[in-house]
């Protein structure tokens, strides 16, 4: 109990702390604090608060894909009739996580052009693993004699799906879940190379004026929302 307070007043001091940041006056008396001086500390051609929220959409967008593909196929290969596609699938996906993300964005662009679409793109391909393999791993850790036993009750393959095989593999789907989430929310910076928006603008726009302010806030900003997304994971997963 004890444990699980401290990571809620954790959680909700680092949401706190990330909400309060996208004003522009708190934000730079935090990095003058720091030792930054100039006139320019602050990214002053967008808010903070739309760039964060441009940053939160992506993440969501492209984790919610990245979990149904992880969790769909995850299933459809644990089957007794698909086993034989696992481990190409496994193969197939993980030689897609080796290519790096911005080369994935700078091949989405002819096809899809610039903006949103492609940077949501790369960040479901390079998110869609864990949701993958922690899918496959949660499914196939089913004892099969509890299976046996949900077989015997005259449970149908699908009702065994839903009532036994997912709950008991949701633990570790979850963390998976965890995993690609926060990995899309360091990725997401990239987006700001296709015109997609999000917290990298600040960063690119830092390391263009050479202006270690902004590449800073961009920076933390991004370090704080992932803190925050694995806190609150990290509570779902208790509850």
């Amino acid at each position: 109990m004890r444990r699980r307070l401290a990571r809620t007043i954790r959680t909700g001091v680092i949401l706190t702390l990330l909400v309060l940041l996208t004003r522009e006056d708190i934000l730079e008396g935090v990095l003058r604090l720091l030792g930054f001086q100039g006139e320019i500390l602050v990214y002053e051609r967008e808010s903070m608060g739309v760039l964060l929220l441009q940053h939160v959409v992506m993440v969501l967008v492209s984790s919610a894909v990245a979990a149904a593909f992880g969790l769909g196929v995850g299933i459809l290969v644990t089957r007794p009739r698909f086993s034989y596609l696992l481990e190409g699938v496994q193969s197939v996906v993980a030689g897609i996580q080796t290519i790096p993300p911005v080369a994935v964005i700078t091949f989405a662009v002819p096809a899809l052009g610039f903006g949103f679409a492609p940077a949501v793109a790369a960040l479901f391909l390079y998110g869609m693993l864990p949701p993958l393999n922690n899918t496959i791993a949660g499914m196939r850790a089913v004892d099969p004699s509890v299976k046996e036993a949900a077989r015997g009750m005259g449970m149908e393959p699908g009702g065994i799906l839903r009532e036994v095989e997912l709950p008991l593999a949701w633990p570790v789907i979850l963390a998976g879940l965890r995993t690609s989430v926060v990995i899309n929310v360091g990725t997401a910076t990239l987006g700001a190379v296709v015109g997609a928006g999000g917290l990298g603008v600040v960063i690119i726009a830092g390391l263009v004026r050479d202006n270690p302010a902004l590449i800073l806030s961009g920076a933390l900003l991004s370090a704080l929302l992932a803190f925050a997304a694995d806190g609150i994971f990290s509570l779902w997963e208790e509850a």
